[in-house]
């Protein structure tokens, strides 16, 4: 025979419900602004630092086309003798040039324009550059003649690169 008492549990919690709020599973919205606002701090720190290289870039391209624009020159002098009246001379054939390749030098009219959108100034002949042409960009601020430009020749020595 089986005894009464030892059958019963000896401890029964009480099914009450409890004064603490159970958390649920997410964030609050203290630590979701948190979360932004260093992100937002951290990304205009990174911001500031990505322009600035996106502008040596330009300039570095800048330079780049202005010695594709000169080497072109230069092919086009050594068949026609003499540098072309304009930058478009090199795409599409002057009247007075004698040896034109089929193409042009240049293929197309987006090298003859600075990483700004602003065309290259040619000088025929140069004014700096005596014995070529002068080409300048006026640089990011689009305004010619200050420290910001890009040139083929040296300030320094007035001569060309």
């Amino acid at each position: 025979m089986s005894n009464p008492v030892l059958a019963q549990p000896l401890f029964v919690p009480e099914q009450t419900p409890t004064k603490r709020r159970h958390r649920k599973n997410g964030f609050t919205l203290i630590e979701i602004m948190a979360v932004v606002l260093i992100m937002g701090l951290l990304m205009g720190l990174v911001g500031v630092q990505v322009f600035a290289q996106v502008d040596k870039a330009r300039v570095s391209a800048a330079g780049a086309k202005m010695k594709q624009i000169e080497s072109a020159l230069e092919f086009y002098r050594m068949d026609n003798f003499k540098y072309p009246p304009s930058l478009e001379g090199l795409i599409n054939k002057p009247t007075d040039a004698k040896n034109f390749p089929k193409g042009g030098y240049l293929k197309q009219f987006d090298v003859l324009k600075d990483p700004w959108e602003n065309q290259y100034v040619y000088v025929n002949p140069g004014t700096k550059n005596q014995h070529s042409v002068d080409i300048s960009s006026a640089g990011p601020d689009g305004v010619a003649g200050n420290e910001d430009d890009i040139k083929n020749w040296d300030d320094r020595t007035g001569t060309g690169s």
